[in-house]
């Protein structure tokens, strides 16, 4: 495959999973596994076209080599635009991603009688964190309490249990080890929990606090394009690109309130969350990031994406179904490897990038309503 043109290596390789994935679907959804673990009182399936772009060149830390996207959507232009972002990364010599793995969160609420017992109660769990740590692992042995985020407001104290998960995304293990933990505080020091949840989490909410401390994944993409691949690939300049970003994802959301600084996020992620059976609800986190692009040396463009709270995992939940466990090997991943969900956190960053770039180039040209036109309502 390698004497040939990136347009003859993706129709190979889309003839190829065409074929594995359609011998996947021969697969029965059997309801009584998926009723225990994905969906109760099942009736059927819903299906979603699959598309594909790529290859995406990334440069991480976990993973430095291309990537062909799997990408779950109704939306018409939106592979097309990924897969043009894609190509103007390849022809720049890759994205550089960058990953830190903050944890997932749990917070319960706990109710006192004022703040004189608020302070002691808090005391008393940083005095017994190893005490607490342990009780976690009785719940859950593949999970590790790594820190107690501690929120006093009036009669109520909130601790933000933060926890790895390993490869999960993990949120059913930091809730079942969360519950054990309350156990052991309530047994120890009397103090009731009035909920297992007390929306600090926060989980499956856009919120600054995830934006400001971090949540799941934190990832940053950056990639330099020369100011030619931003014309011929783009069809634009790097000026009139970097005039969207600052006036749209920038001033526009910060007048509009937004906890997210980006033109659209949110697409590129449920696309390939929808494909590798990740938590569709934890989309609306992944959407709170910011988007900055700069004109640098010799008129080329800086673009660059930060996602502070990305919630995924290669195993667990819907990373175990036919289709979506597919999708996840075309990425090489899914079985479970220490570092997985790291290299599959750069691999999203790298895409957002990708996705990001293309639609702010397609603004700057006045491009896209024209391409929704002509991909969007073919046949119509």
């Amino acid at each position: 495959m390698r004497n040939l043109s990136v347009s003859e290596r993706r129709k190979l390789l889309e003839k190829k999973l065409r074929i594995r994935l359609e011998n996947t679907a021969q697969f029965t959804l059997d309801p009584k596994k998926i009723s225990n673990r994905n969906c109760e009182n099942m009736i059927g399936a819903t299906q979603v076209p699959l598309g594909i772009a790529g290859p995406l060149k990334i440069l991480g830390e976990y993973t430095s080599r291309e990537y062909y996207l799997p990408l779950a959507t109704t939306e018409g232009a939106l592979v097309a635009s990924i897969n043009r972002g894609c190509k103007a990364i390849r022809e720049s010599g890759g994205v550089q991603v960058m990953v830190e793995s903050i944890g997932a969160t749990r917070a319960p609420v706990f109710k006192v009688k004022g703040l004189k017992e608020a302070k002691k109660f808090v005391s008393w769990v940083e005095k017994n964190f190893n005490q607490l740590k342990k009780t976690a692992k009785k719940g859950e042995r593949y999970i590790r309490l790594l820190e107690v985020q501690p929120v006093v407001l009036g009669k109520n104290v909130y601790l933000r249990f933060v926890f790895n998960t390993s490869e999960a995304m993990g949120m059913n293990m930091a809730t079942i080890a969360a519950e054990q933990i309350v156990q052991l505080i309530k047994a120890k020091t009397g103090i009731e929990c009035v909920s297992l949840s007390g929306n600090v989490c926060t989980d499956k909410k856009p919120a600054w606090q995830n934006i400001i401390k971090g949540r799941g994944k934190k990832v940053w993409a950056e990639v330099v394009l020369p100011k030619k691949v931003v014309r011929r690939v783009l069809k634009t300049s790097p000026k009139k690109l970097t005039e969207v970003v600052y006036r749209k994802s920038l001033l526009g959301s910060a007048i509009a309130g937004a906890c997210g600084f980006n033109g659209h996020f949110a697409n590129i992620i449920a696309a390939i969350f929808l494909a590798t059976g990740q938590d569709i609800a934890h989309v609306v986190e992944g959407s709170l990031g910011i988007t900055t692009g700069e004109v640098v040396e010799r008129n080329n463009l800086y673009f660059s994406i930060y996602l502070p709270d990305l919630m995924i995992g290669t195993i667990g939940g819907g990373t175990s179904l036919p289709t979506q466990k597919e999708a996840l090997s075309i990425l090489g991943l899914g079985k479970g490897i220490k570092g997985e969900a790291l290299k599959f956190a750069e691999i999203i960053g790298g895409a957002v990038l990708a996705g990001e770039l293309s639609l702010m180039a397609a603004l700057a040209s006045g491009d896209l309503a024209r391409a929704h036109k002509r991909l969007g309502r073919r046949g119509k």
